[in-house]
């Protein structure tokens, strides 16, 4: 059966949103556009080639992730950043992603391993900048290291579970892209992963959890003592 014109529209609008939804996600996760700063609705339509409806969809869309505010007088903006928000970020990060590790090692799948040394081995081949010298992002490291601490609590059963942590885990991301270049200088996190790996296909689930949470809480030192990523915003 032929879809009526109305029909063709909604579905047009909506496919549309989706598309804008995707594209602002990666910019406001990329920080390409600045924490606490206004959306508004006529730039934004310019900038992604759209109209207000579908805009104003994929906001609300981002409003319920929690990347983006909606206040009073102010219309849309982008979710501001704070020491607060980061600690209190972290904190719930290392209990759920603790709790999905330990039901990942406890339910230990063939799968599960195979999944987890693959990502691994992905992540660990690629360098996180394209220079040596000085922090020069690579496109693909970010997309790989998401995927490995994905495969580590993969096996937890609990689907909810991991959408939580897929949520928490594109809030840390935005703190961890604004201070990259100091991280890239003060970090050994290929050995942090090889290490995080090895406890958790190995069974050790307390020195596994362990070993995420001083993962997590030494990315959000890094943040907290740049001088520039909250005193300057």
């Amino acid at each position: 059966m032929a879809r009526t014109p109305a029909l063709a529209a909604v579905n047009g609008v909506a496919t549309r949103a989706t598309s804008v939804y995707d594209e602002l996600r990666a910019d406001l996760l990329a920080g390409a556009l600045d924490p606490g700063g206004k959306l508004a609705i006529e730039a934004l339509a310019e900038r992604y080639d759209t109209s207000a409806t579908p805009l104003r969809e994929a906001l609300n869309r981002l409003v319920s992730d929690g990347l983006v505010e909606r206040r009073e007088q102010r219309g849309f903006v982008v979710a501001a950043i704070s020491a607060e928000d980061l600690a209190e970020i972290t904190k719930t990060r290392c209990w759920l992603e603790g709790l999905a590790l330990r039901e990942s090692i406890a339910a230990h799948t063939t799968a599960w391993e195979e999944a987890l040394v693959l990502a691994h081995h992905r992540l660990a081949r690629t360098p996180r900048s394209l220079s040596d010298s000085r922090f020069e992002d690579n496109p693909e490291w970010e997309p790989l290291h998401r995927a490995f601490h994905r495969a580590l609590i993969g096996g937890c059963g609990s689907r909810w579970l991991v959408s939580f942590c897929d949520q928490l885990a594109d809030q840390h991301h935005r703190y961890r892209r604004l201070s990259a270049p100091r991280a890239f200088s003060k970090r050994g996190v290929k050995s942090e992963h090889q290490q995080l790996m090895q406890a958790a296909i190995d069974g050790r689930a307390d020195d596994a959890v362990a070993l995420l949470k001083a993962h997590f809480e030494r990315t959000a030192k890094i943040i907290r003592d740049d001088p520039g990523i909250f005193t300057a915003r």
